[in-house]
């Protein structure tokens, strides 16, 4: 009997892991990497660069959020703004095409490091950084533990300060030693990219997704074995290190425009961007009546118009 089920075990287990495999490489075929890899001290980053590159042009970095990777800002926002910024769009360490950093889950300052370093590896040494969600965090860990390599900050319904609500369920069990190793690749192996729309679809809640933008992120991206785990180590982690880090924000000295939708129940606008707005000098607070957790796709114009007025207020770029 014994033995029996341990070959039952021992199939089950093959079994997952083929398809999970196999659900990495559809979802790798159908969305390749879109830009150019470099290699930061061993660690390889992927990074998208659109706009002019003699110079001409402000530098911007656009750092996406939780679970998502580059086309989150390829879609759209990255080929506009192309028109007047050299534009750089890079994955975060374990999601889209950069490699994880480690097995813990790299933490905002890590990840700050490594992407201001690849942003200078491509000749960008202070440029505008403008983070989502998530990615408002790491943005927010560049100018505090960077501040000489930032010329400005662009928060979007970035996560700044601590909350007091627990962590799902989810991302218990996806973090955890034991449960998330073994949990991963069922999820992996199972779950349909379709599941994983309807997720993302939720997110940008009261509005719907653009026309095309489900087709173009790349679902099954997000189901890769190593992108769920990176994924949830951060998200676990995320709670304690802006614990430890957001007492230092009223050291930035950067120009810094914030973005925030009032119907944004992802990351509350009173929790973290109207506290955020008082603790940095200077720094300016646009609140959007009736947007949820996805301005940049929601209201598009309004994100544009911050980073133009950071660029002003970096003396790089004239006023009109």
């Amino acid at each position: 009997m014994l033995v029996a089920l341990v070959a039952l075990a021992a199939c089950v287990a093959i079994l997952v892991l083929w398809k999970a495999r196999a659900h990495e490489a559809r979802a790798e075929a159908a969305f390749p990497p879109e830009g150019q890899f470099l290699t930061v001290d061993g660690n390889r980053v992927h990074a998208v660069v659109m706009g002019p590159r003699d110079g001409s042009v402000p530098d911007l970095v656009l750092i996406h959020g939780a679970s998502g990777n580059t086309r989150d800002m390829t879609f759209d926002l990255a080929p506009r703004l192309a028109r007047n910024y050299r534009v750089i769009v890079l994955d975060r360490p374990g999601l889209g095409y950069t490699a994880r950093l480690n097995r813990s889950g790299a933490t905002i300052t890590e990840q700050a490091d490594l992407l201001q370093r690849a942003a200078a590896e491509l000749g960008a040494e202070r440029p505008i950084v403008l983070g989502h969600s998530y990615g408002g965090a790491v943005a927010l860990a560049w100018a505090v533990t960077r501040p000489d390599r930032i010329a400005a900050l662009v928060m979007v319904a970035g996560a700044a300060k601590p909350w007091d609500t627990g962590l799902s369920a989810y991302y218990r069990v996806l973090s955890h030693p034991v449960l998330g190793p073994l949990a991963i690749p069922f999820l992996t192996a199972f779950v349909r990219d379709e599941r994983v729309e309807q997720a993302v679809g939720e997110i940008f809640a009261p509005q719907e997704p653009p026309e095309g933008y489900l087709e173009h992120i790349g679902a099954g991206l997000t189901l890769r074995r190593h992108s769920l785990r990176a994924n949830a180590l951060q998200r676990a982690n995320l709670l304690g290190e802006i614990e430890a880090l957001h007492r230092r924000y009223d050291e930035i000295s950067v120009p810094t425009e914030i973005v925030h939708g009032r119907a944004d129940t992802t990351v509350g606008l009173t929790i973290h961007s109207e506290p955020l707005s008082r603790q940095i000098a200077g720094a300016n607070l646009t609140t959007l009546d009736g947007i949820g957790h996805m301005p940049h796709h929601s209201a598009p114009e309004e994100v544009i118009a911050a980073i133009r007025r950071a660029a002003v207020r970096a003396g790089l770029r004239r006023a009109d």
